[in-house]
């Protein structure tokens, strides 16, 4: 009688297609950024637009604290962050006023209009890009996107 051993699967593994999908975002972060980062107006770093944009988004009169977490940065790395940016009027630190020991970061005015500035200076790299994708392709893309994100945010302490 014949040896029926199954032939080897080809296939990649579900953890080996996940590493390539991670790997895929890894060098989009990378190549995207960096494309952005050439494009900020007023010396902005990525990582200061980043804080103006979280702060439009979802709302400032957080804590420095708060801001290092949704980051995952050290407070220290944040602290220089915020100082860089309150240096250009964008936000203020003022102390918090249920708890004189903590303080609170507030977007203002000119914050604002820098974080719409960074985004209007990126419109001509979103509008090339738009060669490498149709709008079905992006829209096909981003629930799965969105998915893995939310995951993520939710599993931190991987």
């Amino acid at each position: 009688m014949p040896d029926t051993k199954p032939e080897p699967s080809t296939e990649p593994s579900d953890e080996a297609r996940l590493f390539t999908l991670f790997n895929e975002i890894g060098i989009i972060h990378q190549l995207s950024g960096t494309a952005f980062e050439r494009v900020l107006p007023h010396g902005l770093t990525q990582a200061q637009f980043t804080v103006l944009n979280h702060c439009v988004r979802l709302g400032d009169n957080k804590t420095p604290a708060q801001l290092a977490s949704a980051f995952q940065v050290t407070r220290g790395t944040l602290t220089s962050t915020l100082q860089r940016l309150e240096a250009k009027g964008f936000v203020e630190i003022v102390p918090d006023a249920k708890d004189g020991r903590s303080k609170r970061v507030l977007l203002t005015p000119s914050g604002r209009e820098a974080a719409a500035a960074c985004i209007a200076a990126a419109a001509p790299i979103l509008t090339r890009a738009r060669s490498a994708l149709s709008r079905s392709e992006v829209e096909d893309l981003l629930p799965g996107l969105t998915k893995l994100r939310i995951w993520l945010d939710e599993n931190r302490t991987l």
